[in-house]
């Protein structure tokens, strides 16, 4: 059986380092880096993460491509005299990913869209880029769609800072672990123990 081209593309982005990827990648991070933060884009890196993802080539939908800073968070070292095991200068990560902060980012950016979802399109030593489908539940186009009018409905309003795409979730513990596995919130311990 003959593969799709979306087949093709997937397995391109699955090792870009190995792939074709890599030389497109190059050319375009030097102008993304001269780029800002939130930049419309006319249509996906990736569009078979895209498609996959929700992402319809239709009025009322559109992809943003937004840049993070990579790294921890760089806490300054306080001049005491204690042991430098008690600091806690190093390691100090973040409390939430940085796809979550780029949907975030996006979702301030453009008010009136709600995050539909996001995927990671690259990354060099200071950065990371990841592009950000976003969708007005309001066009009428989006409302005719039975796959998407589910967000017109303000119950969904701000499901980037509440943590309700699917990053969002991840972050919060309610991806499952693998197939067939207990969910891990609230917690393990607790979930084990509700039968008895």
């Amino acid at each position: 059986m003959s593969k799709s081209m979306y087949a093709y593309v997937r397995e391109a982005w699955k090792c870009p380092d190995k792939s074709p990827v890599k030389a497109l990648l190059w050319e375009r991070m030097q102008v993304w880096r001269r780029e800002g933060s939130v930049v419309r884009v006319l249509r996906p890196t990736r569009i078979d993460r895209a498609r996959n993802l929700g992402y319809k080539a239709k009025q009322g939908i559109i992809v943003a491509r937004v840049k993070v800073r990579r790294g921890g968070r760089r806490k300054s070292r306080f001049v005491r005299a204690r042991r430098s095991h008690n600091m806690g200068a190093n390691r100090i990560s973040g409390g939430k990913s940085l796809q979550r902060i780029a949907e975030e980012r996006a979702s301030r950016h453009f008010p009136n869209l709600e995050v539909l979802n996001s995927y990671w399109v690259g990354q060099d030593g200071r950065q990371k880029w990841f592009e950000v489908i976003l969708v007005d539940g309001h066009h009428p186009v989006v409302r005719s769609d039975p796959n998407l009018a589910w967000l017109a409905d303000p119950v969904h309003r701000g499901r980037a800072e509440r943590g309700k795409t699917s990053a969002g979730r991840r972050g919060r513990g309610l991806h499952k672990r693998g197939k067939g596995t207990e969910k891990t919130r609230p917690s393990l311990r607790s979930h084990a123990n509700m039968g008895k």
